[in-house]
Formats: C-alpha cells, sequence, structure tokens
C-alpha cells in the first residue's frame, strides 16, 4: 500500500474548493456586469431590436393604410366631380 501523506489529500481539497469557488466568483462577477450594462443601456434610453422591428413594422403598416385611404378619398372625389357634372350640367329642352 503507497503511502499519501495527508498533507497531499488537504492540498487536493483545498485546490478543489478555490476552484469551486473561483466558479463561483465568475458568475457573480459575470451576473454583476450584466446588471451593469443593463442598467447603463436603460439610462440611455435605448430599446431593443425586436421593440424597434415590431413599431417599425407598425409604422409600415400604417403607411400603407394611409396611401390606401388617399387613393380612395382620390376616387371619391373623382366620382363626386362626376355627379357634380351631371347634375350641373344644363338640361336639354323636351322635343316636341
Amino acid at each position: 500500500m503507497a503511502f499519501r501523506p495527508r498533507f497531499l489529500d488537504d492540498l487536493t481539497g483545498l485546490a478543489g474548493t478555490a476552484f469551486s469557488a473561483a466558479s463561483g466568483l465568475r458568475e457573480e462577477v459575470h451576473t454583476l456586469i450584466r446588471s451593469q450594462i443593463s442598467e447603463v443601456l436603460f439610462s440611455l434610453n435605448l430599446v431593443r431590436r425586436d421593440e424597434f422591428d415590431a413599431v417599425q413594422e407598425m409604422a409600415s403598416r400604417a403607411r400603407l393604410a394611409q396611401e390606401q385611404a388617399e387613393q380612395r378619398i382620390k376616387d371619391m372625389e373623382a366620382r363626386l366631380d362626376e355627379l357634380e357634372q351631371t347634375l350641373t350640367a344644363p338640361a336639354e329642352p323636351p322635343r316636341h
């Protein structure tokens, strides 16, 4: 049976504990940095990409609806002009 000094066992345990602590510390630092970045971005009043895309799509649809409404108004105005011309045209005298 090989003799292994207790010192090496303690050193191995200490290294494992240090590694676990370093991993935990890494996660804490990562979380803290993400939190700080989020706070800075929020203070700059920036929007997320998906929110920007959604608003852009809404604006595009509104623009299309406006163009369609303008075309309908032009068509209605043209029909109204035709009706007015028909109503204001001099009536032909009745033929006997």
